[in-house]
């Protein structure tokens, strides 16, 4: 049985080894002890604010699976327009957990949160693997939004 939950500061190990695997490559700089050392530190500290959300899924105790959601501030508009943005980051289901749905349902909880939420709209940078999925639940590709990218590291 598969649950789906906000994480809390204490999963930060699980998210970090998580991350780790989702992001890790043969060209990075970083050891695995420093890069979990560094990673855990910030994702506590962000737990703990209420900027950043994350959901996990949880089997037996185990984290499966994790998506994180950052509000970002609008500046105030006078309009009726809410004034936050979301953006999703880092959606990641173990190799072993997929095809069971929970990437959806991490996104699904996620997406409610927002609707919760003064959320104008949600954003997010799809591979094209995981393109299909935001597209079930109604992601479109936007014309009106550009893109500077600074840094090629």
């Amino acid at each position: 049985m598969i649950s789906i939950r906000l994480a809390h500061p204490n999963d930060a190990p699980e998210l970090a080894k998580l991350r780790y695997e989702f992001r890790a490559t043969d060209g990075d700089v970083e050891t695995i002890t420093d890069f979990l050392s560094r990673c855990e530190a910030w994702m506590r500290e962000r737990l703990q604010q209420n900027t950043w959300q994350c959901w996990v899924a949880e089997e037996d105790q185990r984290l499966v699976g994790a998506l994180w959601l950052q509000l970002i501030e609008k500046i105030p508009n006078p309009a009726t327009e809410a004034e936050h943005h979301g953006y999703i980051t880092n959606v990641f289901v173990h190799e072993d957990a997929r095809g069971q749905g929970i990437g959806s349902r991490l996104l699904e909880a996620a997406v409610e949160f927002c609707k919760a939420k003064p959320v104008h709209a949600v954003i997010l940078w799809p591979t094209d693997r995981s393109r299909s999925l935001y597209e079930r639940h109604g992601f479109a590709i936007r014309g009106d939004l550009l893109e500077l990218q600074i840094s090629q590291v």
